[in-house]
């Protein structure tokens, strides 16, 4: 009897353990864009287009390699709405009582599978570099769930960048040299773009009459849906963007949205790229004398050390992670999140960006929108419902960890042995944002002063008990106690009127 293949909107890769598991003369693939996971949270439309796009372009692959493909397009008149849905649809379509997929991503759906009236198995997800068991032995009787570690078996695990068994150059991570402020100007043209073709047309006119009133700018849309596209994405950031993009991966700009960055996160989220095949072309630029050790060490951790980390992190903290809330924060997301309207010029430009592009780099999430929604007290699942909405990349078992972990330390210091925090200076340092901003990012206090620098002093303060014992944040809470008092009232009052105004 045949059994029903699910493939999920993220999981468009020809090597996909569910499809491996299958037996192509007899099973059944289904795939489906169904309202429920476009609307679980109301995502960005590039977001919801992107996936469509390319899952419909993946399905005609599957075709032409000799699938039967079950494919339920969103206005389909018998679309049950739901993936469980259509799977019991399509077992009574065809007789099949057993499905086998791959894990998804996400707790929410792996318990909406788990409750199906059909035999279910899920084959692990073989597209990362560890698996969950060799996590879950990493960090066994650990004190401390600390990337950096765990980075370091990845690097022996694969080879790379390893001059036998010692990190290429004598240092495992060069960070340091990775923290320039913003140049004057890019000499990078940005991410490659694709003009749409007409499967991407017949998406973006489906997506912009069903959600056009979402958060977003559907058009113009350039992405990469195949993988052909992705790997001529991957390509160009190779040759024309890496050798600078460590240098000011950390840098922002008024003007230029991209920098040196890579672009290739959602390609390798849903499946177009694999992990090994980024790591093993950016390894390549370095051994031929392309990229410096510093840009390609940076943009190798963030694939198989951060990425792989958080996905360990998500799965083993198990499914009420987002919802988690150390620091009891409990202040509403503020309206400008979604509008953009704020005279915090760093703000309005992160957010505007994510508005029109579906993305914003990761210092722009992390210490721009992410330390004010961490300095204002805003409550961490908004903010975490906010993140998976808006951006291109998010799928929960990488967003959540980043949000909920690393940006607002509501897990209480799983990911972070700190919260990342900090006043207008940083932000003044590694972007021209300030320049051009209605606040004064060198005022301390009154009616001009950068509200970072007040909000920050108010975020320590509130928050005395639980991290002016860490040895991390010692010197900070020593230069808060040594401050004038009357300063000090200056500064909490300014703080929270300006609260109060949110």
């Amino acid at each position: 009897m045949s059994r029903l293949i699910l493939v999920l909107g993220d999981q468009v890769t020809d090597t996909l353990s569910a499809l491996d598991a299958a037996d192509k003369t007899s099973d059944i693939v289904v795939m489906a864009e169904v309202a429920e996971e476009a609307t679980y949270v109301q995502h960005h439309p590039k977001k919801i287009a992107f996936i469509f796009a390319a899952m419909r372009k993946f399905a005609a692959r599957l075709r032409e390699d000799g699938w039967d493909v079950r494919y339920t397009q969103l206005d389909d008149t018998e679309n049950a709405g739901s993936i469980p849905g259509e799977l019991i649809r399509r077992a009574e379509e065809t007789g099949a009582s057993e499905v086998i997929g791959t894990q998804p991503g996400e707790w929410r759906l792996i318990q909406a599978l788990e409750d199906m009236p059909l035999k279910l198995s899920l084959k692990p997800d073989t597209r990362f570099v560890s698996t969950q068991d060799e996590f879950d032995t990493w960090a066994e009787g650990r004190k401390a769930l600390r990337m950096e570690y765990f980075y370091r078996d990845m690097r022996r695990k694969t080879g790379l960048l390893m001059d036998g068994d010692q990190p290429e150059g004598g240092k495992w991570n060069y960070d340091s040299e990775n923290r320039k402020p913003a140049p004057d100007d890019i000499a990078f043209s940005g991410p490659m773009q694709f003009t749409p073709d007409d499967t991407v047309q017949e998406v973006l006119d489906l997506v912009d009459s069903r959600f056009g009133n979402s958060f977003g700018q559907l058009r113009p849309f350039w992405f990469a849906t195949d993988q052909t596209q992705a790997r001529r994405a991957l390509t160009h950031f190779i040759t024309y963007a890496l050798p600078r993009f460590g240098d000011f991966q950390d840098a922002m700009m008024n003007d230029n949205r991209f920098l040196y960055h890579a672009l290739i996160s959602p390609y390798l989220n849903v499946g177009l790229l694999d992990p090994m095949e980024i790591c093993r072309a950016a390894e390549e630029a370095y051994k031929e004398g392309h990229a410096p050790l510093n840009a390609v060490e940076g943009f190798i951790r963030q694939i198989i050390g951060w990425r792989e980390y958080v996905r360990g992190i998500y799965f083993r903290e198990g499914p009420d992670y987002p919802r988690r809330n150390a620091l009891n924060h409990q202040r509403k997301l503020p309206e400008f999140y979604w509008t953009g309207e704020t005279e915090m010029n760093c703000l309005s430009k992160a957010i505007t960006q994510t508005a029109e592009e579906a993305y914003a780099h990761h210092i722009q999430r992390l210490m721009v929108t992410g330390n004010f929604a961490l300095l204002a007290g805003i409550n961490p699942h908004e903010v975490h419902e906010w993140y998976l909405r808006v951006y291109i990349d998010a799928f929960e078992w990488v967003e959540a960890p980043n949000t909920v972990g690393m940006s607002q330390f509501a897990d209480g210091g799983v990911i972070a042995s700190k919260p990342y925090v900090s006043s207008g200076a940083y932000i003044n340092r590694m972007s021209d944002y300030c320049k051009s901003c209605r606040y004064k990012v060198a005022d301390k206090t009154g009616p001009d002063a950068c509200p970072f620098n007040t909000l920050y002093w108010h975020f320590l303060d509130r928050h005395a008990d639980r991290f002016a014992k860490n040895q991390r944040m010692n010197q900070i809470y020593a230069n808060w106690r040594r401050m004038d008092e009357g300063k000090k009232a200056t500064i909490l009052t300014e703080a929270n009127a300006f609260l109060d105004a949110l």
